[in-house]
């Protein structure tokens, strides 16, 4: 078995025994049941993940950072030029960028990863260099990466989860850099979900209503030069890939009657980036790690990889909701309830982070707070 099929076949639903226990305990703490909303499902939802109650608390937290380019850029869906993405990789490895500033308020870990730059970056501490590719190639004209590509890319997120986690991580956040890559984006949300191009296209860095238009447009090319679901404008899928098995044991969905493999989506429309992302989410689940997902770049490599392992949903917590409309439309297909609303664009890791206390909170709550019995407080009347 190859490294992603191993990973893939280590993955575990959540665990019903952990979530009745987990839930019966909620229920035994000195508070009114269900006082603490969502925070409660949340500590629910890693009990069953680790297969145990209380579950492990989710500390200390790890953010990795994956850096890639995108042959699209050439399309101009973006006015940042494609040397951003490399001199923002510096910016984190000087510390001086927002999710910087964030980790350190959590004290989570930076590693960043190479997977994809179109440049050849210099040795630095907190640098993981696993380039597959200088980049992607246009998937505005034909598939962005090889099969080869995609697996190298994916097996590569799921080698610096395992990295962090053997370092001593308890909970991974995901993290993104690349110019251009909302637009990928957008055209994997599509594919996985059967939405429209202009319901999930988003500003992105900013861009004004013509570039906005030029860059739907090109998610819409993408989607009909490789075949995929959501081409046509209005057109809905025949129905979004993932969830049925194909010849070779992985999920596939069914367009205009043509199975297409979930790995065939990420290599016609996904970055690198995207492709590591979703190993690095399927191989914290598999180690029963959870895993904080951040915004759009991250919710449709979550896309990805429920496709290729349905489980794995069950070890992700959404950290925030982005501004971009793709991503609202990728946690309701994925079925997550954001912890975090603050109209955030950034991606980094920088919602994931900030939603990192509020899942270390849910989880204390689970290991200090009294039951009824043991602090001699009187419950409600049944």
């Amino acid at each position: 078995m190859t490294i992603l099929e191993q990973t893939v076949a280590a993955i575990r639903p959540a665990d019903p025994a952990a979530l009745a226990a987990a839930r019966a305990h909620q229920d035994s703490l000195t508070k009114p049941r269900g006082a603490l909303g969502v925070l409660e499902e949340v500590a629910v939802r890693l009990a069953g993940a680790a297969a145990v109650s209380p579950p492990p608390l989710p500390a200390p937290a790890a953010l990795a950072i994956f850096a890639a380019d995108h042959g699209v850029h050439a399309q101009g869906v973006t006015p940042w030029p494609q040397e951003v993405t490399v001199q923002m990789v510096g910016n984190f490895l000087a510390g001086g960028a927002v999710a910087n500033a964030f980790a350190a308020q959590v004290g989570a870990s930076v590693t960043v990863v190479d997977v994809g730059v179109a440049a050849d970056l210099p040795p630095a501490p907190g640098l993981t260099v696993s380039k597959v590719a200088y980049g992607t190639a246009d998937l505005s004209i034909g598939p962005a990466m090889t099969a080869e590509q995609v697996v190298a890319a994916l097996e590569a997120g799921i080698a610096v989860a395992r990295e962090l986690v053997d370092q001593g991580a308890r909970c991974l956040v995901t993290g993104d850099m690349g110019i251009a890559n909302t637009t990928a984006s957008a055209a994997l949300i599509c594919a996985f979900t059967g939405k429209d191009a202009a319901a999930v296209t988003g500003r992105g860095t900013g861009v004004d209503d013509e570039t906005l238009a030029r860059k739907v447009e090109v998610v819409r090319q993408a989607l009909r030069v490789n075949g995929l679901p959501g081409g046509r404008e209005g057109a809905s899928a025949a129905g979004p890939a993932g969830g049925r098995e194909g010849a070779d044991g992985l999920p596939e969905g069914v367009e205009g009657g043509r199975a297409v493999p979930a790995l065939e989506v990420l290599a016609a429309v996904g970055g690198l980036e995207h492709a590591a992302i979703a190993g690095f989410i399927l191989g914290g689940a598999a180690l029963r790690v959870p895993v904080i997902l951040d915004g759009v770049i991250a919710g449709s490599a979550a896309l990805a990889a429920a496709a290729l392992a349905p489980a794995v949903v069950d070890h992700c917590v959404a950290g925030h909701r982005s501004a971009e409309p793709g991503h609202a439309a990728a946690l309701d297909h994925l079925g997550l309830r954001p912890l975090v609303e603050l109209e955030l664009r950034l991606g980094e890791g920088t919602g994931g982070l900030l939603a990192h206390p509020l899942v270390c909170a849910a989880v204390r709550v689970m290991h200090e707070v009294a039951t009824f019995d043991s602090a001699g407080v009187t419950d409600k009347e049944a």
